[in-house]
Order: C-alpha cells, then structure tokens, then sequence
C-alpha cells in the first residue's frame, strides 16, 4: 500500500504554468525564462516559446485539477476479492459491483449498488452505500459504509459431493444480509475518480437439501471476510 501511494503521489507531482494574457493556460516543464521570452515544454511533448508581453505570470501549481465534483449525479464501476482464511474452500471469492450514486456538497457520496459475486454459487448483491470524502483534495483518504441483501441467480444446484458420489440430491440456495464497512483513498482526475479500498465485508446465505431419509436440511454460511476493490467513478 505504502508503495502503492507513492508511487501516485510522484506521478501527480506540480507542473509549471504559463498564464497568457489572452486567458489560457499552458501547463508542462518551464525550459527557459529570460527578459524576451518563456519557453514550455507541454505534457504531450510540445515545446511553446512565448515572448514576455505575451505571458502575464508564471507559477507551479498542480495541473488539470479544478477541484471535485460538487454535486450531481454518477456511476462506478469496482471489482475485487472477499479474501479469508476460515473454512470455506472458497478462499478469494470475486465480487463485481455498479453503482449510481448522488454526490452532495463534495463529501458526501450516496449510492444504490448491485453486480454479481460468487461464493461458491453466483448471487447478485441490492445495496445502499454511504461514503464520506475526508478532504476536497485531489488525494484523499474515505469512510465508507453499505447495506443490503443478497439474492440467488439460480433456483437450485445439482450436488456434488466427493465424499458421498452414489447419492446426487438437489439443492435450494437463498441470499441474506450483506453488511460492509471500510475506507480507502481516492485520486480525482478531471471529471471522474479512480479509488481503491480495504473493509469488513459480512455476508450470509443458506441451501436448503433433502437427505437419504428425505427430510430436509437447511445449512448456514457465513462470510466474515477482508474485501480489497479497485474502482472507477464517472
């Protein structure tokens, strides 16, 4: 993580700016300044040279960013891993998500969320998320928290027991609650975001199975897992 930020850090490090005085700006590395003239090289690898009268100032400053989105209306798109080491023997379970969501006053992020995730069978997540930028800064650091239901995609699973082949008996699936609580670090990028976060994911489902005496069997899954998504937000 440590690396991964500054890494980020560096690569979102000042640019010289040259104001003119017909209003634009030109951002790049500044090569020359003399009496007669500024001489910029540009981000793309074009090199400009300005005579004085036409520049009004020079500064350094942080370039292509004219702060957050205020307010208004988005999507992101994110996917990760619910990581865990308990009994499961789905280890990494991979998890997709869309989510619209309302930004107010900067900080303040609503969403209404689903995708797909497969533990062990494919369910889809419903959920409704509240995030909470720490800073309007072009890096920030965020406080996030969602809740909701998973559903089954399927009616029902035909089983496969290794250690019991002969019999073959179908089984019910069912969702339940899904809880997450986490944070993270944004970096904007003129009209969207990238982020990446760390939570607690919490995750419930049951299946429902006749066995050899055809009484019928309800089992209990429980998630309690590290849940580690990159994420874009348009």
């Amino acid at each position: 993580m440590i690396t991964f930020l500054l890494i980020t850090l560096h690569a979102q490090r000042n640019k010289d700016v040259l104001y003119l005085r017909n209003g634009s700006k030109i951002y790049g590395k500044l090569l020359e300044a003399t009496d007669s003239l500024y001489k910029i090289k540009t981000i793309e690898g074009s090199i400009f040279i300005f005579p004085t009268n036409q520049v009004q100032k020079f500064v350094n400053e942080s370039a292509f960013f004219d702060g957050r989105k205020k307010n208004g209306i988005g999507i992101s798109l994110e996917a990760g891993f619910l990581i865990g080491a308990q009994s499961s023997q789905y280890k990494s379970p991979f998890s997709f998500s869309i989510i619209g969501n309302i930004t107010h006053s900067t900080n303040h992020i609503f969403g209404l969320g689903s995708g797909v995730e497969y533990l062990g069978e494919p369910f889809t997540p419903l959920f409704l998320e509240y995030k909470y930028l720490l800073s309007g800064r072009k890096s920030t650091p965020f406080l996030f928290i969602r809740g909701g239901e998973l559903f089954h995609l399927k009616s029902e699973s035909e089983s496969s027991d290794y250690m019991n082949s002969q019999y073959n008996y179908s089984k019910s699936y069912k969702g339940g609650a899904s809880f997450t609580i986490g944070t993270g670090i944004s970096w904007a990028k003129d009209e969207g975001e990238t982020y990446l976060s760390f939570a607690y994911r919490y995750a419930h489902t049951s299946y429902s199975q006749e066995n050899y005496n055809n009484l019928t069997e309800t089992f209990q899954n429980t998630y309690n897992r590290l849940e580690i998504k990159f994420g874009f937000k348009f």
